[in-house]
Parts: structure tokens; sequence; C-alpha cells
């Protein structure tokens, strides 16, 4: 098993600049790899090109990108752009996204999503892997009538998908690399996510998938207070069905209830957690909640455990 850390500097001066440096700090630490989310701001897949490319070793990756509002030549384009710039080191994630976000923010109907995500998935596998599609769905098309490859990326780009719901792991199993849950626990994981994903990357005849959990953590004394910073940041996501489905197959009530705070005893058990439920890599987010020193104990703690 491998372990990250999610990094987010948008609140910084330059959030490219700081984002280099955090990149820099997690590597030194011992982390293998860095992840780094998409809204509506910065560019992840950019922020990780330049970040792998700054530092030399580390495994970056977007988690996740949204489908919704998106092609895949143009996120063929991009994901191997940032392969190239890292020489094999960037990893892409897809998200269905939101109906609030897709509808609100587009201005694009939130429908069909798992058909669509199928069909994005198809036209983007072909793409990375030989520069050239010939797909012809009933939501895409991609056929790009010049090459679509991207020099220094010939090996392709890892294609994981943020899913947690039965279709989308489905989709996910036949089609992709592994899975990006957030917000899933070791219960959720272990009775119902890596059991579907398994079965239905078997019944396709590919690799066992990838499982990289995201999960929201950090080495505090201070846990009450950090919990209840961690809820009113993390209540979003409660709103949202597929979150709160998942929140409460891993026991929960609140989105904050599969945080992972507390000492580095506790932390490090919990690690052990995702790893016996069958996660390959853990990727800690969420980490500067408690200001920088927390941080870095959080990133010493599990650089050790990626050790």
């Amino acid at each position: 098993m491998t372990v990250g850390v999610a990094l987010n500097a948008s609140d910084a001066d330059n959030q490219v600049d700081t984002t280099v440096e955090l990149a820099r700090e997690a590597a030194a630490a011992g982390l293998h790899s860095a992840w780094f989310g998409q809204t509506f701001g910065a560019d992840s897949p950019q922020l990780a090109a330049i970040a792998g490319r700054e530092v030399p070793g580390l495994h970056v990756g977007t988690s996740a990108l949204p489908v919704f509002g998106r092609h895949p030549l143009l996120v063929s384009s991009q994901a191997q752009t940032a392969q190239a710039a890292t020489h094999g080191r960037y990893h892409l994630g897809l998200a269905l996204g939101t109906r609030l976000l897709t509808e609100t923010g587009f201005g694009l109907p939130f429908t069909r999503p798992i058909a669509r995500l199928r069909e994005f998935l198809t036209a983007l596998r072909q793409l990375t892997d030989t520069g050239t599609a010939d797909f012809h769905g009933e939501l895409l098309t991609a056929a790009p009538p010049i090459p679509a490859r991207v020099p220094g990326a010939e090996n392709g780009v890892p294609l994981l998908v943020a899913a947690m719901g039965p279709q989308a792991l489905r989709v996910s199993g036949e089609l992709a690399d592994g899975i990006l849950p957030y917000l899933a626990g070791p219960r959720a994981l272990a009775e119902h996510i890596v059991p579907a994903l398994t079965a239905a990357a078997e019944a396709a005849g590919r690799p066992a998938p990838r499982i990289v959990a995201l999960v929201p953590g950090v080495v505090t004394d201070d846990v009450a207070a950090v919990r209840a910073k961690a809820t009113e940041q993390l209540a979003f996501y409660e709103q949202i069905p597929s979150y709160a489905r998942v929140i409460e197959l891993s026991g929960g009530r609140r989105a904050a209830d599969v945080a992972v705070i507390g000492d580095e005893k506790t932390v490090a058990a919990e690690v052990r957690r995702y790893r016996d439920a069958g996660a390959t890599e853990v990727v800690f987010s969420g980490t500067e909640i408690a200001g920088a020193a927390d941080r870095r104990r959080t990133w010493a703690l599990l650089g050790e455990l990626a050790g």
C-alpha cells in the first residue's frame, strides 16, 4: 500500500508557487503521491504536471475531473501532456460531479450520468492508449481527423473514477484502472465497494483494480476542536445523495464521522484499517485544517507509514 496527500493551496498568494513548495515538502516527508482536486478554480491537471515536473519521483494525480462540461478529446490532451511532463507519474481521476455544480455552474442538465461516464471512459481510453479514437456514442463523439497523441505519453495514462455507487462501480470495474472513493470508511469499502468493483473487473477480464481511498484526516492533540471544524467544512457533502449513502454505509451520520482525527497511534491504526478493507493506496485530504504544525506532524507520520 502507498500513502499520499491531497494538496490545497487555494488560499495562497500564488497557488502554483505554493503548490510546488507543498509538493516538495510532501516528497521530503516520504510520501509517494500528491493529488489535486478540481472545482471552478485552478486546473488540476496543470497543477499536477507542474508539481510533478518540479519534484522528481513524486507521483501526482487529479482527484477528480467531472465529466460534465468536458470532452474526452480535451481531457486526453490535458492528461497526456501531464504524463509527458512527469515522465509517467501522472494519474487521472474522473468524477460524475454533482447536480448542483453541473446545472448551476455549466447550465447543463445532469442527466444520464452513468451513460455519460461509460462513453467518456471508452473514448478517453482509446485516445490515451492509441493517440486516436473512432467513437460514436449516444452522448459523445470522439473521432479526431488528425493524430491526438502527445509524444512522451506513449505508455498511456492510468484512469481512475471517483465511484462509490453500484452503477458507477460497475462501469469503473469494466473500463477504468481503479477508483478514488471519498468519505467511504473501511466498513463501506470492505462490505460494499471493493467486492462490487472487483467482481465487475473480473467479469470484464481486467486486472485487479486500484482502490485509492481519499480520507479526510489529521494528527492533532486538539481533537474536539478539529472535529468541530471538520464537521462544518464537510457538511456540504451530506447534501449529496451519493456521499450521504456512503457515509451511512460507513457507520456514520455526519461526514466528519468518517474523518480520521487523533494522535499518531490513532491515525496509524485507521490507515491500517483502510488497508485491511482493501485500499491499495490511502490519500489523506484536509491535512491543513488544524494549521501548518499539525499538517507537518500528519505528513511525518504518513511518510513513515508509506516507507
